[in-house]
């Protein structure tokens, strides 16, 4: 099968990776000073941070083991690998996160006209717009960006405070997030919050069951002072090769409309309402709030025979009655062939048996 093959075949993985998504501890020596602040007040206070500026330097480590392809090996390393980050942020729509690997140096500069990615060992300079949806980058593992995100619509009822700790140096009040959703499959997130600003410093994310971190950031150095505009704009360098960034929206929209079926898909599954996604094809439904998500699209028999050997031939690859699966920490995956109706893959950071008893009702769906 040709490169180009094995880029369709996955195509409709990156679309539903991109819908959803879009490390080790060190912890200070001296002890933290606790205070008494309700979970929900600490939340609102993350909420409230992205406006703070700051600069410093984070490590992000994850054990998230997707399966790779001409699309997804940036978004595998992410979501699986030790990544240095070096952060300067101004405000959400004016920072820049470096990545420092073996593999080389990568900018990313975000200003109110879209996002610069500048590779700096082979002088390539990307321009992207702005987009609302868009496959997971350096700047979504900042602790302060992550934490907010997992906590954008974490309900009252499933926060309670954790104690206190040292976190690069400062006093961080701790903030967990246990999700209520019987279909979840990660069992809590916790967030450190700089007692002083609301900004989060470290997030670990732990799957039920485990008792390692999928997926643990944290800040290591932190200068909570704006940095110059200067360090954080970027315009390429004489010589460089400028060429056009990514489209994640044109992408899936690219595979909904060459291999997604238009199935009606039901308004409920699992126990999770359908929900409205910006940027998402009208053809992949999403289900659930908060950190329990679950993408489900309908694929052409064609599509499914491809896709199917490239998928049990994953580390980790199970087949079963529900179908072959992958399961990656929290994230699970799982193409489902009902002997009597169209085929379906599923995404979402939920339980066996919640994917289970979804494939079950889309065995049934109405075409």
């Amino acid at each position: 099968m040709s490169g180009h093959g094995r880029a369709r075949r996955w195509a409709v993985v990156t679309a539903l990776v991109a819908v959803l998504l879009s490390l080790p501890a060190v912890v200070g020596a001296l002890p933290a000073d606790d205070a008494d602040v309700p979970a929900a007040e600490l939340r609102d206070a993350v909420l409230a941070s992205a406006g703070v500026a700051f600069s410093g330097y984070a490590v992000s480590a994850g054990g998230l083991s997707l399966p790779v392809s001409d699309q997804l090996p940036a978004v595998a390393d992410l979501l699986s690998d030790r990544t240095a980050l070096r952060v300067w942020w101004r405000g959400p729509d004016e920072h820049r996160v470096d990545v420092v690997g073996a593999a080389g140096e990568t900018g990313v500069h975000v200003d109110p006209g879209g996002t610069w990615t500048w590779e700096f060992e082979s002088a390539t300079a990307r321009r992207a717009a702005p987009a609302a949806l868009a496959l997971p980058a350096p700047p979504d593992l900042v602790p302060a960006t992550l934490g907010r995100r997992l906590l954008s619509e974490a309900a009252d009822a499933e926060l309670s405070r954790t104690g206190a700790r040292r976190v690069a140096g400062r006093d961080a009040l701790g903030l967990r997030l246990v999700p209520a959703a019987p279909a979840a499959s990660v069992a809590r997130v916790d967030v450190w919050v700089d007692a002083g600003t609301g900004l989060p410093l470290a997030v670990e994310v732990v799957a039920d069951g485990a008792t390692v971190p999928a997926l643990d950031t944290r800040f290591l150095d932190l200068d909570l002072t704006a940095p110059p505009a200067d360090v954080v704009g970027f315009t390429p360098p004489p010589g460089a090769r400028v060429l056009p960034g990514e489209d994640p929206e044109g992408l899936l929209r690219e595979a909904a409309d060459r291999e997604l079926s238009p199935v009606r898909l039901p308004a409920e599954l699992a126990g999770l309402a359908r929900r409205e996604v910006a940027g998402a094809p009208a053809t992949v439904g999403v289900y659930g709030s908060g950190v329990t998500l679950l993408a489900v699209a309908p694929l052409p028999g064609r599509l499914a025979a491809r896709l199917r050997p490239s998928l049990a031939a994953a580390p980790g690859a199970v087949s079963d009655e529900v179908g072959t699966r992958i399961d990656a920490g929290p994230l699970g995956l799982v193409l489902v062939e009902p002997p009597r109706s169209g085929a379906y893959l599923l995404v979402g950071t939920v339980t066996a048996d919640a994917l289970a008893e979804a494939a079950a009702a889309l065995a049934g769906a109405p075409s």
